[in-house]
């Protein structure tokens, strides 16, 4: 049985795994891994229409634009690319998909830009660490309000692990940091 608050998600890929129930999840990670946003979408939003309230969430908390932004394919348009452009990010690493022009192509082939999508790639993994270390793959409240609960908690004690893991690997200890 699911929930009347379960989605079907639409994922575009092959059997078994084309549909999915349950709750798409759009997180942001700043550099050193702390996720520094994350909303549970209604439905099965396009991920092109997620960037826009992520980047000024991020000029919310942080006071100006990144220096950097990086996505997959399912991020780009060239409303996209040229809204984060006029944010002012210097560098902007969104792989334009289907046919692309032979200076796109030179762009996409430059080392920053494959840098950034390296990063990316291991924003993957860490999501992947998130949900399996963090207790995300199964939700074990009720509800919607169950469900956030649940995600909430698991993004505070991955952040947390994340904070810690960077003060062992610096010797800090926490009076230090505290005092």
């Amino acid at each position: 049985m699911l929930g009347a608050h379960t989605a079907i998600i639409c994922r575009g890929k092959a059997q078994p795994k084309e549909t999915e129930f349950g709750h798409k999840i759009w997180y942001a990670e700043v550099d050193g891994g702390l996720i520094s946003e994350y909303r549970i979408l209604s439905g099965n939003p396009p991920d092109a229409q997620q960037l826009r309230p992520t980047l000024n969430r991020h000029r919310q908390l942080f006071g100006k634009a990144p220096q950097e932004v990086s996505g997959d394919r399912g991020i780009y348009s060239p409303e996209n690319e040229r809204h984060v452009r006029a944010l002012g990010v210097r560098r902007v690493s969104l792989p334009k998909p289907g046919f692309k022009t032979k200076r796109r192509q030179r762009c996409e082939r430059q080392p920053w830009f494959r840098a950034a999508q390296r990063f990316r790639n291991g924003i993957e993994g860490r999501i992947s660490h998130v949900r399996r270390a963090r207790g995300l793959t199964r939700c074990l409240n009720h509800g919607l309000l169950g469900f956030e609960r649940w995600s909430s908690w698991g993004i505070i004690a991955n952040n947390i692990a994340v904070i810690v893991t960077n003060l062992n690997e610096r010797h800090v200890t926490l009076a230090d940091v505290l005092l």
